[in-house]
Order: structure tokens, then sequence, then C-alpha cells
């Protein structure tokens, strides 16, 4: 796993604590960011493997953070996994206009979350993935 990069994006310090905590000795490089905005600057920067995202958040939600990665070419292929605590149902004419993999529904379980993280980027090579830009 070593070299995937991780972006955990969440309001709730504890949430963004947890899965960093479980994905790092892992091998996965994680950062993490509060609020979608913040995430949105960290990917443009530091182009994660995949970014695993909360749907409702201030100042940018999830979805709305999946719409504007989308729309860059520097981000448009990042993967998104969105973690919601509402349930929040996409249609798939929302969802063709993101790079949402799954929705994940809040309470989860660790080890799920791991294994979507896996799926989606544990079996590509380090080298499929863009290299991060330094700031």
């Amino acid at each position: 796993m070593s070299g995937k990069r991780v972006l955990v994006v969440d309001d709730e310090l504890h949430i963004t604590e947890i899965l960093a905590f479980k994905l790092e000795p892992l091998g996965f490089e994680v950062t993490t960011a509060n609020d979608g905005e913040e995430a949105y600057r960290y990917a443009l920067q530091g182009q994660p493997h995949l970014i695993l995202t909360d749907f409702q958040m201030p100042l940018m939600d999830g979805y709305e953070l999946a719409v504007q990665l989308k729309r860059n070419l520097v981000t448009q292929m990042i993967p998104l996994l969105m973690l919601t605590a509402q349930g929040h149902k996409l249609t798939p004419s929302e969802l063709s206009i993101t790079n949402i993999q799954g929705l994940i529904p809040k309470p989860f379980s660790a080890r799920e979350v791991i294994g979507r993280v896996e799926e989606i980027i544990g079996s590509a090579n380090a080298d499929d993935f863009p290299a991060a830009s330094v700031a």
C-alpha cells in the first residue's frame, strides 16, 4: 500500500482521527480536512488516490466537493467514497456528474470502510496515480 494517498474529510474531528488511525498502519498516507473547501485545496495540491468524505459539512458539502473535483482536469479522476449520517440517496444522474464510487452510511464499521478503500485503490499500482505536487 505504500505511497497511496487518502484524503479523509469530515467536520467531526473524531471521524477523521479514527479513519487516519485505521488507515495509516496499513501503509496509506492520510491527510485530513474539516470541510469541503479545505478538502478541495488539498486535492488540488496532493492529488490523493481516494477521498473519503462526509456528505453534510460546512462551507461546501461532500456532494458539491465531488462535483467540483469532477469539473477540474487535475482532480476529475479521483474516486470518492461518501460517508453519510442522513442516509442520503443520490440519483444515477447526480452520480454521473461525480466520481463517487459508493455511499457508506454512518455509523460505519471501520472494517467496511477499509475494505472499500482497498477495493478501490488497494489493487492498483501506485504508479497508476499521479505524483503529489509540492506546494
